[in-house]
This record gives C-alpha cells, structure tokens and sequence, in this order.
C-alpha cells in the first residue's frame, strides 16, 4: 500500500469516531433536567456526559469486534426453575377482571376530579408506564392478567374464529394504535378527564374483543392489540420466561434474537421511541418556543385555542415519530449496500428490529422513571378511596406522596445510565445479528458502523431531551 492510500485509509477510519462526536458536541450544553415528576440539574456539566456516553458506545464497538467474533445470543439456551400452580393464570386473570371493572367505574362514576380520581394516576401511571417496564424484569405477566383475553378465553372465541389474520398487517394496527394511545396521552386535552378516559376504556376494550372473535385470541394479540403487543415485545429483553406454567430463566437479552420480524414491528419501535422523544421534547425550552408560534399559524386559520394546541402537539409528534424513524434508516440503508441479494435487503430493517428494544426501554426509563417512583405512590391512597367520596377502605386515604423520596443526582445518575446501557445493549444485539446475517466477520464489523452512527444519535438525542431541549 502506497503512503498516500494509507493515509486516506487512516483518514477514512478516523472520521467515523470524528464524526459521532460532533455531532455530541453540536448539542447545546445541559441547563436543567426535566421529565415528569419533578426537574433538576445536572451534577456535571451536560457535554462531560455526551462525550462519556459517545466513548463507552465507540469503546463497545472496538471491544465487541475484538472479542465477539461469533454469534451468541441467537442460540442461549434457557434454564428451567419451578413450575407455577395451577390456580395461578385464573387467580391473575379475576385480579385483572376486578382491578379493570374497579378502574372503570371510577372513571364513569367517581368523582371528576383528576387528582381524587383512581382512573388517571392508574391508567397512565401504573398501567401505561409501570407495567411495561415491570415486563422487562419479569417476563410477559401481563398476558395472564390482561382481562379483556379472558373475557374471549371464556367465550370460546379463539374456537369460533371466523378467518385467519392477514399476515400482510402485521403488526401495523399495534403501531397505529400505540401511536393513537400516545398522542392521547401527550396531545389530547381530555387526557385526565376521569369520564373520557372511561369511555376510552370500553371502546379500546370491544375493539380488542371484535378482533380476538374475527381473528383469534392469540394471532389477534400479537399483531394488533397495542398494548399486548407492547409488553410482549418489551417482555424478550426478560430474563424470566413462562410458558405452560414453566417458569425459565435466560441471560439478559438473549430472548430478543427470537422476536418476530412481522410487518410493522419497526414502526411499533419507532412509536414507543419517538413517542416518549416527543414527551421530552414538548416539555424543554426549544418547543416553548416553536410551539406557539404554530399554534398561532391554528388561530390564523379561525381554530379555536384549544384545537390549535391539539393540532399544534399532533404536527410535534408527527416529526418526533419521523425524525426516530429517519435516524434508524440511516443505519438499515448503510448495511444494505452491503448485501446483494434483493429480499435479503427489503428484509434488513425488520432483521434488525429487535435493536431497538433496549433503547425503547432506555428511553421510557429515562423519561418516566420520577413519574412511577414519585406520583406512583398516589396509588396507596386511591386504592382506599377510588370513587375520591372520602372512603377509606385500605386506611391509607391519608397516605401522601413523599417527593425527598429521589434527590436530582439519583434522578440523573438512573436516566443517564438507562440511556448509555440501553443503547450498548442495543449496540450489542446489532452486532450478534450481523454475524449471522452476513458472510464474514470483516462485512459484519463494517456493516455495525452504520449502527454505531444510530446508537449515538439515540443516545444525543436522549441526553438532549433530558437537558431540557
């Protein structure tokens, strides 16, 4: 090799870490943490933590390709622990029977009051961000509680279903309807309404209850329930598996190699991701500044204030949903280039859909991990007066929520280490699937430098969010 090629060569090698850490660097400095649950700031200054986040994913990179020579996570086996007593499904399918009558008659008939009411702290506190996250730990648990599968188990429909369910769909009504629950909760200013959000209850429940009779319970739940399909896929990264009673354990991870890679699991990963980017990004400095201006532009047109909020955070949410999926192109496009064959290029994106799990997680803990520690305990005195008409049923109607529970450093030290391991493990899965998927072990090293360019920009991405936008 001539001196000028390998100075080129050298250059060449050199730009992608240059590159990735400009674009930290073009971040602006962190002034204030937010996410629900209370605001800080940082303990260091916002571009110590950039720069250390984009060295432990490049380190990661070097030190996966130097000893991760083959593939392991593809085929880890499982180690079997107990078995489950037979009472346990019926006795977890009652306790979701109850808790959702008990969630829909306080939304329907308690009181209006968003803060004495049990339905809203319960429906986007516990339901909508702790049982995810709790999926993570111990396996899909929300299948044996979820009551609207009973209701379908105990009326035979998975028996009487009338038609298999499109495999063209895939996943795609999950994804919409995901989509659909997260623009309620960050957009629709009905959001807390006790009576709306009952309503939003049954609807959600007879759609799941149409389609479990049309398609069957377990095909209809694995493509198009939306939270089903939500705490299944997040329920791979579980070290705990439960199948038939039998309860397994696995290596952190090693069950996300196994995740289908049906039409529309992309989109649901980019929902979960750009949904709780754009929850961040409503709440920091940046969109305080362009949000009004284009809910002006919404009055200009004769909208009335509160539509023009509405279309206002639905534009917001768009671009956050576009600008996740833009980032993970990048990644797919580049390693495309590196395969000949044409199906094996229109099937990447959904080969290595299973990625972006961790950084789904990452990004939920990240932004929501005040919001169940510190308003989650609400619950201990809404769980004794539901209907909020002063009953005390628990003794706990007087318990209150103590906010020294967390210190900012603790809140920060959490959201920081959920998103630099997040985006490891998710750097990691990229290179287990690359060695399977590509001939050599040369073609996979080049094809993760792709990957390593969209782990850093999730990663910027969050810390920015987290520093206040």
């Amino acid at each position: 090799m001539t001196t000028t090629a390998h100075r080129l060569l050298t250059a060449r090698r050199a730009g992608l870490p240059a590159l990735l850490a400009a674009c930290v660097l073009g971040l602006p400095d962190a002034a204030s943490a937010h996410g629900i649950g209370g605001a800080s700031d940082l303990p260091i200054p916002g571009w110590l933590f950039a720069w250390g986040a984009t060295a432990v994913l490049i380190l990661s990179f070097v030190a996966l390709g130097v000893l991760w020579p083959k593939p392991r996570l593809e085929s880890m086996a499982r180690r079997p622990a107990f078995t489950l007593p037979r009472f346990a499904e019926p006795a977890a399918a009652v306790v979701g029977l109850a808790l959702t009558a008990l969630v829909v008659v306080s939304a329907l008939f308690g009181t209006t009051d968003t803060a004495t009411n049990l339905a809203p702290t319960f429906v986007w506190v516990a339901f909508w961000v702790a049982v995810p996250l709790a999926s993570v730990v111990l396996g899909d648990f929300y299948t044996a509680l979820d009551p609207w599968r009973t209701i379908a188990r105990v009326a035979n429909f998975g028996v009487r279903a009338a038609r298999p369910y499109p495999a063209r769909l895939g996943r795609w009504p999950a994804a919409f309807g995901l989509a659909l629950i997260g623009w309620m909760e960050l957009v629709w200013l009905r959001r807390d309404d006790p009576r709306a959000l009952g309503v939003v209850i049954l609807a959600y429940g007879a759609i799941q209850l149409a389609g479990m009779a049309r398609y069957g319970i377990e095909s209809w739940r694995r493509n198009a329930d939306p939270f089903a399909v939500y705490t299944h896929v997040l329920s791979h990264a579980s070290p705990v598996v439960v199948e038939d009673r039998r309860v397994s354990f696995r290596a952190p991870l090693s069950g996300l190699p196994s995740l289908t890679a049906a039409a529309g699991t992309v989109g649901v990963m980019v929902v979960l991701i750009g949904t709780t980017s754009f929850d961040g990004l409503s709440r920091g400095t940046l969109w305080a500044k362009i949000g009004p201006q284009i809910g002006t532009l919404g009055g200009d047109l004769g909208l009335s204030t509160p539509i023009a909020n509405e279309v206002t955070g639905t534009i917001g949410l768009f671009l956050a949903l576009a600008l996740v999926a833009g980032v993970y192109r990048v990644g797919i496009t580049g390693m495309q280039r590196l395969v000949r064959v044409g199906h094996q290029r229109d099937a990447m994106a959904g080969h290595f859909a299973h990625t972006l799990v961790p950084i789904a997680v990452a990004y939920v803990v990240a932004h929501y991990f005040s919001l169940v520690a510190l308003q989650g305990q609400a619950l201990f005195s809404l769980a004794s007066d539901p209907l909020g008409n002063g009953s005390n049923i628990f003794g706990t109607a007087s318990a209150s929520v103590n906010y020294a529970l967390l210190s900012a450093g603790t809140i920060w030290a959490v959201q920081v280490v959920a998103l630099v391991s997040g985006h490891v493990g998710g750097l990691v899965l990229a290179h287990d699937r690359a060695l399977t998927t590509f001939s050599d072990h040369r073609r996979a090293m080049r094809s993760q430098r792709f990957m390593l360019v969209v782990m850093v920009g999730f990663t910027s991405l969050g810390l920015w969010l987290l520093s206040g936008a």
